[in-house]
């Protein structure tokens, strides 16, 4: 039995925590769900049908996930890939994104994908507290260089297990997670005064261009384009 892409799409629709998308081999758009349309500050599915999303997001954004295009058009998987998306008022929210190459007799005809929002912390499950002490270690240590080892250690468990807890509880993986606390640390520095290599060291970075490609990989953007987005919001802010 055979499912469309507009069934799909449908499905799709009631699901205001997930974008779903589908793109034909030039890397346009052919299937939008509706959350994506109205993330983008859109009413109408046919705004997006047909257009790349060098043409639909910021410049930066654009760029970034029209690289990830290529690649799976090329035949990559993108699994689980943590990033910021930032919605039409501007305010960053975390989602992991999938996206998978399309077949047709034996050839890679387009891409297939979605980004589901990170939920909140599974504070219910039972493991939650024994990661208490891994998430104090992780906000006092981030800046410095963590093991997997020894955050394994502070919970009491074996490597394994930690990655198994850290997936349950945060829907992430230890590495996602530590990512994430570097780069939540970093955007709110860049908001402040004080050089873009400073800020990557402070988080972690061995250096500045290690820290440039991690950023833009996660958020869509250099450091640098981040603070002059964070200076036109504010600037609009006291315009207001």
């Amino acid at each position: 039995m055979d499912i469309s892409a507009d069934l799909i799409q449908r499905l799709f629709d009631s699901l205001p925590d997930v974008v779903f998308f589908v793109k034909d081999a030039r890397g346009c758009y052919t299937h939008a769900n509706l959350t994506l349309v109205r993330r983008l500050g859109l009413k109408r599915r046919d705004q997006v049908v047909g257009r790349r999303a060098s043409e639909l997001f910021a410049p930066a954004l654009g760029s970034v996930y029209g690289e990830q295009d290529k690649r799976v058009l090329a035949g990559e998987r993108l699994d689980n890939h943590l990033e910021v998306h930032l919605f039409p008022n501007r305010a960053p929210g975390w989602c992991l994104t999938c996206k998978e190459p399309l077949y047709a007799r034996g050839s890679v005809c387009g891409v297939v994908g979605f980004s589901r929002d990170l939920g909140q912390l599974n504070r219910g499950h039972p493991t939650y507290d024994r990661l208490r002490a891994v998430l104090a270690h992780l906000k006092g240590h981030y800046g410095e260089r963590v093991r997997i080892r020894t955050l394994a250690d502070i919970a009491g468990v074996s490597v394994a297990q930690l990655e198994r807890h850290i997936r349950r509880v945060f829907q992430l993986t230890p590495q996602q997670l530590l990512a994430k606390f570097r780069i939540e640390a970093a955007m709110q520095m860049l908001a402040h005064k004080g050089s873009v290599a400073a800020v990557g060291h402070a988080c972690g970075f061995s250096d500045q261009s290690a820290f440039t490609r991690q950023f833009r990989a996660m958020v869509g953007m250099t450091p640098r384009d981040y603070r002059l987005l964070l200076a036109s919001v504010q600037h609009d802010a006291d315009a207001a």
